[in-house]
Protein backbone atom coordinates (compact mmCIF):
# COMPACT_ATOMS: atom_id res chain seq x y z
CA UNK A 1 0.00 0.00 0.00
CA UNK A 2 1.13 3.56 -0.67
CA UNK A 3 2.68 5.14 2.41
CA UNK A 4 1.45 8.35 3.99
CA UNK A 5 4.04 10.84 5.24
CA UNK A 6 2.53 13.66 7.27
CA UNK A 7 4.01 17.10 6.76
CA UNK A 8 3.91 18.84 10.17
CA UNK A 9 4.97 22.32 9.03
CA UNK A 10 1.60 23.83 9.94
CA UNK A 11 2.14 22.98 13.60
CA UNK A 12 5.20 25.21 13.42
CA UNK A 13 3.19 27.95 11.72
CA UNK A 14 0.60 27.99 14.51
CA UNK A 15 3.26 27.80 17.23
CA UNK A 16 5.30 30.63 15.75
CA UNK A 17 2.24 32.88 15.47
CA UNK A 18 2.07 33.05 19.26
CA UNK A 19 5.57 32.18 20.41
CA UNK A 20 6.32 29.50 22.96
CA UNK A 21 6.00 25.81 22.17
CA UNK A 22 2.26 25.30 21.77
CA UNK A 23 1.42 23.33 19.74
CA UNK A 24 4.50 21.20 20.16
CA UNK A 25 6.14 20.28 16.87
CA UNK A 26 7.96 17.43 18.58
CA UNK A 27 4.70 16.01 19.96
CA UNK A 28 3.14 16.38 16.50
CA UNK A 29 5.89 14.18 15.07
CA UNK A 30 5.54 11.60 17.84
CA UNK A 31 1.75 11.49 17.56
CA UNK A 32 1.74 11.29 13.75
CA UNK A 33 3.58 7.99 14.05
CA UNK A 34 1.49 6.85 17.03
CA UNK A 35 -1.69 7.52 15.07
CA UNK A 36 -0.61 5.45 12.07
CA UNK A 37 1.35 7.69 9.73
CA UNK A 38 4.11 5.90 7.83
CA UNK A 39 6.47 8.84 8.09
CA UNK A 40 7.01 12.48 9.02
CA UNK A 41 7.90 15.24 6.56
CA UNK A 42 9.31 18.68 7.34
CA UNK A 43 10.22 21.51 4.98
CA UNK A 44 12.47 24.04 6.73
CA UNK A 45 12.90 27.39 4.99
CA UNK A 46 15.61 30.01 5.54
CA UNK A 47 13.30 32.39 7.45
CA UNK A 48 12.16 29.51 9.73
CA UNK A 49 8.59 30.76 9.45
CA UNK A 50 7.23 27.34 10.37
CA UNK A 51 9.67 24.48 10.99
CA UNK A 52 12.91 25.68 12.56
CA UNK A 53 16.26 24.07 11.99
CA UNK A 54 16.36 23.27 15.72
CA UNK A 55 13.05 21.41 15.30
CA UNK A 56 14.56 19.16 12.66
CA UNK A 57 17.42 18.24 14.99
CA UNK A 58 15.00 17.58 17.86
CA UNK A 59 12.65 15.44 15.75
CA UNK A 60 15.23 13.10 14.25
CA UNK A 61 15.89 10.99 17.39
CA UNK A 62 12.21 10.22 17.96
CA UNK A 63 11.48 9.00 14.43
CA UNK A 64 10.55 5.32 14.43
CA UNK A 65 9.06 5.24 10.92
CA UNK A 66 10.59 7.41 8.18
CA UNK A 67 11.89 10.97 8.18
CA UNK A 68 11.69 13.04 5.01
CA UNK A 69 13.24 16.51 4.79
CA UNK A 70 12.15 18.71 1.90
CA UNK A 71 13.90 21.88 0.90
CA UNK A 72 15.93 24.02 -1.42
CA UNK A 73 19.37 22.52 -1.90
CA UNK A 74 20.65 25.83 -3.27
CA UNK A 75 20.99 26.84 0.38
CA UNK A 76 24.21 25.62 1.97
CA UNK A 77 22.51 25.76 5.36
CA UNK A 78 19.97 23.23 4.14
CA UNK A 79 22.64 20.92 2.73
CA UNK A 80 24.57 21.05 6.00
CA UNK A 81 21.44 20.30 8.02
CA UNK A 82 20.50 17.26 5.94
CA UNK A 83 24.02 15.84 6.10
CA UNK A 84 24.07 16.38 9.87
CA UNK A 85 20.64 14.90 10.59
CA UNK A 86 20.74 12.14 7.95
CA UNK A 87 17.03 11.59 7.31
CA UNK A 88 15.85 8.52 5.47
CA UNK A 89 14.94 10.69 2.48
CA UNK A 90 15.71 14.17 1.21
CA UNK A 91 13.33 15.74 -1.30
CA UNK A 92 14.88 18.51 -3.38
CA UNK A 93 12.46 21.33 -4.24
CA UNK A 94 13.31 24.27 -6.55
CA UNK A 95 11.95 27.00 -4.26
CA UNK A 96 12.94 30.60 -4.72
CA UNK A 97 14.01 32.60 -1.68
CA UNK A 98 10.95 33.76 0.26
CA UNK A 99 8.56 31.57 -1.72
CA UNK A 100 5.24 31.04 0.06
CA UNK A 101 4.83 27.42 -1.04
CA UNK A 102 6.26 25.11 -3.68
CA UNK A 103 4.68 25.76 -7.07
CA UNK A 104 6.68 23.91 -9.75
CA UNK A 105 9.03 21.02 -10.34
CA UNK A 106 12.67 21.06 -11.40
CA UNK A 107 13.72 21.68 -14.96
CA UNK A 108 15.77 18.51 -14.90
CA UNK A 109 17.38 19.25 -18.26
CA UNK A 110 18.59 22.79 -17.58
CA UNK A 111 19.73 21.93 -14.06
CA UNK A 112 20.98 18.40 -14.76
CA UNK A 113 24.62 18.96 -13.81
CA UNK A 114 23.65 20.73 -10.60
CA UNK A 115 21.19 18.02 -9.59
CA UNK A 116 23.69 15.26 -10.38
CA UNK A 117 26.15 16.85 -7.96
CA UNK A 118 23.57 17.44 -5.20
CA UNK A 119 22.19 13.92 -5.50
CA UNK A 120 25.72 12.49 -5.40
CA UNK A 121 26.40 14.36 -2.15
CA UNK A 122 23.29 13.08 -0.40
CA UNK A 123 23.45 9.53 -1.73
CA UNK A 124 27.08 9.24 -0.67
CA UNK A 125 25.84 9.94 2.87
CA UNK A 126 23.37 7.06 2.60
CA UNK A 127 20.29 9.28 2.17
CA UNK A 128 17.61 8.32 -0.35
CA UNK A 129 16.96 11.15 -2.79
CA UNK A 130 13.79 12.41 -4.41
CA UNK A 131 13.32 15.43 -6.64
CA UNK A 132 10.17 17.48 -7.25
CA UNK A 133 9.06 17.02 -10.88
CA UNK A 134 6.08 18.06 -13.00
CA UNK A 135 4.36 15.19 -14.88
CA UNK A 136 6.11 16.03 -18.15
CA UNK A 137 7.84 13.18 -20.02
CA UNK A 138 10.99 15.20 -20.78
CA UNK A 139 11.34 16.21 -17.11
CA UNK A 140 10.85 12.62 -15.93
CA UNK A 141 13.47 11.40 -18.37
CA UNK A 142 15.77 14.18 -17.24
CA UNK A 143 15.25 13.17 -13.63
CA UNK A 144 16.43 9.64 -14.38
CA UNK A 145 19.63 11.09 -15.84
CA UNK A 146 20.42 12.80 -12.52
CA UNK A 147 20.71 9.52 -10.64
CA UNK A 148 17.89 10.26 -8.21
CA UNK A 149 16.26 7.36 -6.40
CA UNK A 150 12.75 8.75 -6.70
CA UNK A 151 10.74 11.59 -8.11
CA UNK A 152 7.94 13.41 -6.31
CA UNK A 153 5.19 14.27 -8.75
CA UNK A 154 3.92 17.81 -8.16
CA UNK A 155 0.15 17.34 -7.96
CA UNK A 156 -1.23 20.89 -7.87
CA UNK A 157 -2.47 20.66 -11.47
CA UNK A 158 -4.28 17.40 -10.72
CA UNK A 159 -5.92 18.86 -7.62
CA UNK A 160 -6.94 22.02 -9.49
CA UNK A 161 -8.57 20.15 -12.38
CA UNK A 162 -9.95 17.16 -10.46
CA UNK A 163 -13.49 18.48 -10.05
CA UNK A 164 -13.72 19.53 -13.69
CA UNK A 165 -12.53 16.27 -15.28
CA UNK A 166 -10.72 13.85 -13.04
CA UNK A 167 -9.83 11.45 -15.85
CA UNK A 168 -8.14 14.18 -17.85
CA UNK A 169 -6.48 15.52 -14.69
CA UNK A 170 -4.96 12.15 -13.77
CA UNK A 171 -3.77 11.12 -17.25
CA UNK A 172 -0.36 12.91 -17.21
CA UNK A 173 0.42 11.41 -13.80
CA UNK A 174 -0.33 7.86 -14.90
CA UNK A 175 1.98 8.36 -17.89
CA UNK A 176 4.69 9.91 -15.73
CA UNK A 177 4.52 7.09 -13.17
CA UNK A 178 4.75 4.40 -15.84
CA UNK A 179 7.72 6.20 -17.37
CA UNK A 180 9.49 6.71 -14.04
CA UNK A 181 9.05 3.06 -13.11
CA UNK A 182 10.41 1.94 -16.47
CA UNK A 183 13.43 4.17 -15.87
CA UNK A 184 14.07 2.59 -12.48
CA UNK A 185 12.84 5.38 -10.20
CA UNK A 186 10.41 5.23 -7.31
CA UNK A 187 7.38 7.50 -7.29
CA UNK A 188 6.23 9.88 -4.57
CA UNK A 189 3.57 12.57 -4.91
CA UNK A 190 2.38 15.66 -3.11
CA UNK A 191 0.80 19.12 -3.09
CA UNK A 192 -2.92 19.84 -2.63
CA UNK A 193 -3.89 16.19 -2.26
CA UNK A 194 -6.85 15.91 0.10
CA UNK A 195 -9.73 13.70 1.19
CA UNK A 196 -11.68 14.53 -1.98
CA UNK A 197 -9.03 13.69 -4.60
CA UNK A 198 -6.57 11.33 -2.89
CA UNK A 199 -8.29 7.98 -3.33
CA UNK A 200 -8.74 8.39 -7.07
CA UNK A 201 -5.13 9.47 -7.44
CA UNK A 202 -3.79 6.54 -5.41
CA UNK A 203 -5.90 3.98 -7.28
CA UNK A 204 -5.10 5.31 -10.74
CA UNK A 205 -1.39 6.10 -10.48
CA UNK A 206 0.70 2.91 -10.62
CA UNK A 207 3.81 2.18 -8.55
CA UNK A 208 3.03 4.97 -6.07
CA UNK A 209 5.40 4.58 -3.13
CA UNK A 210 4.46 7.53 -0.94
CA UNK A 211 2.36 10.67 -0.67
CA UNK A 212 3.34 13.61 1.51
CA UNK A 213 0.39 15.63 2.80
CA UNK A 214 0.36 18.51 5.24
CA UNK A 215 -1.87 21.53 4.70
CA UNK A 216 -5.12 19.71 3.87
CA UNK A 217 -4.62 17.01 6.49
CA UNK A 218 -3.90 19.52 9.27
CA UNK A 219 -6.91 21.61 8.23
CA UNK A 220 -9.09 18.50 8.37
CA UNK A 221 -7.58 17.58 11.71
CA UNK A 222 -8.87 20.84 13.17
CA UNK A 223 -12.37 19.54 12.50
CA UNK A 224 -12.02 15.78 12.63
CA UNK A 225 -9.28 15.23 15.16
CA UNK A 226 -5.67 14.41 14.34
CA UNK A 227 -5.81 10.63 14.78
CA UNK A 228 -9.08 10.32 12.90
CA UNK A 229 -7.77 12.43 10.01
CA UNK A 230 -4.70 10.23 9.57
CA UNK A 231 -6.77 7.06 9.58
CA UNK A 232 -9.17 8.56 7.03
CA UNK A 233 -6.27 9.41 4.74
CA UNK A 234 -4.84 5.92 5.18
CA UNK A 235 -8.22 4.50 4.17
CA UNK A 236 -8.10 6.47 0.92
CA UNK A 237 -4.84 4.70 0.06
CA UNK A 238 -6.21 1.19 0.57
CA UNK A 239 -6.18 -0.87 -2.60
CA UNK A 240 -9.63 -2.30 -1.96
Amino acid sequence: MTKLSVNINKFGTIRNSRGGENPSVLKAAIDAQLFGADGVTVHPRPDERHIRYADVRAIRPIITTEFNIEGNCREQKFIDLVLEVKPHQVTLVPDAEGQLTSDHGWDTITHKDYLVEMIRIFKSAGIRTSIFVDPVPAMVEGAAATGTDRIELYTEAYARDYAKDRNAAIAPYVTAADQAHALGMGINAGHDLDLHNLQFFARQVPYLDEVSIGHALICDALYLGYENAIQLYKRQLATE
